[in-house]
């Protein structure tokens, strides 16, 4: 069985990987000022974003418009090349199986994200994609980065959403 560790040559988090998961935060921010699930991602390649993006589902009525997939999708416009070889997504939420599936095709070179995802993280929790060895690209990732400002984003985002179901009139 392979682990997290066995998967990830990313031992230490730089300053630069912070400054790109503020940067993610941001985006996860504004994505929930919008009333969408407060995820952001920044793609980088060489040491600048070529992509970025928040959740944003509800707004564009596309199911796949996650902050990964967002990011993606801007990074190959800007770079006119559908695979984005020795990029670096930061996530502010581990990805789920469709983005996944979708950094797989992408060809993304590795994945640094915040907070874990016990319901559908497909990287460490609910899944672990990479431990069924049937993928024809495999990048490297590692969790923690920001995660308890991350984790805590999405639990006042939520709880916000709970505690205003509960003044609705029945």
């Amino acid at each position: 069985m392979t682990s997290l560790s066995d998967l990830s040559p990313i031992p230490l988090f730089t300053a630069q990987d912070s400054a790109f998961m503020q940067r993610a935060l941001i985006l996860a921010q504004q994505g929930g000022a919008l009333g969408e699930v407060p995820v952001g991602a920044v793609l980088v390649l060489d040491g600048q974003i070529i992509g970025e993006g928040y959740n944003q589902p509800i707004l564009s009525c596309d199911p796949t418009a996650h902050a990964e997939v967002v990011a993606i999708r801007q990074a190959a416009t800007a770079l006119q090349n559908y695979r984005l070889e020795n990029t670096t997504l930061y996530v502010t939420l581990e990805p789920c199986t469709m983005c996944v599936g979708a950094l797989v095709h992408a060809r993304i070179g590795q994945v640094v994200f915040a907070a874990t995802e016990p319901k559908s993280g497909s990287l460490v929790s609910a899944r672990k994609l990479f431990e069924t060895g049937y993928y024809n690209h495999v990048f490297v990732f590692e969790g923690g980065l920001l995660a308890d400002e991350a984790s805590k984003m999405l639990s006042d985002f939520f709880r916000g959403r709970r505690e205003a179901k509960k003044v609705l009139p029945v």
